[in-house]
């Protein structure tokens, strides 16, 4: 900024020069035309005594016009371009003090100071738009950022266990000069998933720091999605494991449009319906279902409600479920399924797309989860076959 200032001012103060120029000299002209347009007296005139024919005395008379002006102006222009000058230097400073603070900010930055902000409440115009966009990306600079170092410190920590493991076995069987087909086979499993492990927890991670580092979701990435649909689609993916576990699985998917990434919200659901099937019990069941918020403090949402039989869980303990690596009352050891990231990831796709998640526990034991998102401005009428499907699907292995 130490160049602009400089050149900005002796711009002003060449531009005032010009005009000051350009003044004196249209007044110079201006006076001698006045002077010498003025009716010409008939004869001599006596001029100090001494006898002068009358148009002689008027020009002479606007030549003494033209010259006192041309001295007046020469005294007037330096004064003039000195004072357009100072004005210049000093009305540029104090323009360019906004732009000066922006400089400094920048320059002061790094991955470890980007908590400084410009806040320039006094500013105006496209100052005050520029100081904004700057603190708006230092915002979404610092959160990127943040969301970095949450995903390495997290990813750091987690992956100890299933590395652990991985070394563990491996160390154990290589040892072992007599391991035969069984024990290998043994070991490939466990192998096998402490990676599934792995792979589930960089997935998980990668996908929250990507929903939180981002922020809200761009309108452009917006679409209409119905989760009805995405509902019954994800139900069909969990079927098989709740018949397994012998999960009567009741759902109630009524239309519900809203706007917004379609992968996101399949995995919103997905993460709600894995975790009511992986942390139910056996014989246990599982309640879904989805509408739109016509009245109420939710009008103008859309719900989705999943809720699932479990084991007991405090007021206290529901809200750290949504904090990531939490897994309520389980105990964590190397063949426990999930990442502990489900419901976070759940969290920060409906806190990407304007909604919010609300969690309570069920009396006797389980969960039950509530996620309220933004509905469609408008919506086409439903088909009353579609929804009439939608609401006969039932998974009840018994």
């Amino acid at each position: 900024m130490s160049g602009l200032r400089p050149r900005l001012t002796l711009l002003a103060t060449a531009l005032v020069a010009v005009v000051s120029a350009l003044l004196l000299w249209l007044g110079w002209v201006l006076v001698g035309a006045a002077v010498a347009g003025t009716p010409a007296l008939p004869g001599t005139v006596e001029v100090n005594g001494v006898a002068v024919q009358a148009e002689t005395a008027r020009d002479a008379i606007a030549a003494s016009a033209r010259d006192d002006v041309l001295r007046a102006g020469l005294i007037a222009f330096p004064l003039v371009v000195v004072a357009g000058a100072v004005t210049a230097w000093v009305l540029v400073g104090r323009v360019l003090e906004p732009l000066s603070r922006v400089v400094d900010t920048a320059s002061r930055l790094s991955a470890r100071s980007l908590d400084s902000r410009l806040e320039l409440a006094a500013a105006r115009g496209e100052v005050a738009e520029l100081a904004a966009a700057f603190d708006a990306m230092l915002d979404r600079l610092q959160a990127a950022f943040d969301a970095q170092r949450r995903f390495v410190a997290n990813a750091g920590h987690e992956l100890r266990t299933p590395l652990a493991v991985l070394r563990t076995e491996i160390d154990v069987t290589l040892q072992d000069p007599d391991a035969d087909a069984d024990e290998l086979r043994r070991m490939a499993e466990v192998v096998r998933d402490a990676g599934r492990r792995c792979d589930e927890l960089v997935t998980g991670l990668l996908l929250l720091a990507r929903t939180e580092a981002t922020g809200p979701l761009p309108e452009a990435d917006r679409a209409p999605v119905d989760l009805a649909a995405v509902l019954a689609a994800e139900l069909e993916e969990v079927a098989g494991d709740a018949t397994a576990r012998l999960l009567t699985v009741r759902t109630d998917p009524r239309p519900a449009p809203t706007r917004g990434d379609e992968v996101l919200l399949r995995r919103l659901v997905a993460n709600l319906l894995e975790n009511a099937v992986r942390h139910n019990r056996d014989g246990g069941w599982i309640e879904t279902g989805c509408a739109a918020c016509g009245s109420g403090p939710d009008a103008g949402g859309v719900t989705l409600r999943v809720a699932s039989s479990g084991p007991e869980l405090a007021d206290e303990q529901v809200a750290e479920l949504f904090e990531p690596f939490r897994r309520g009352p389980v105990a964590r050891t190397a063949h426990t399924r999930g990442s502990g990231l489900g419901l976070s990831i759940v969290r920060a796709v409906a806190t990407a797309h304007g909604g919010r998640v609300e969690g309570a526990a069920v009396p006797g034991g389980g969960l039950e989860v509530r996620v309220l998102l933004p509905a469609l401005a408008r919506t086409d009428e439903p088909d009353p076959r579609r929804d009439a499907a939608q609401r006969s699907a039932t998974i009840d292995p018994r």
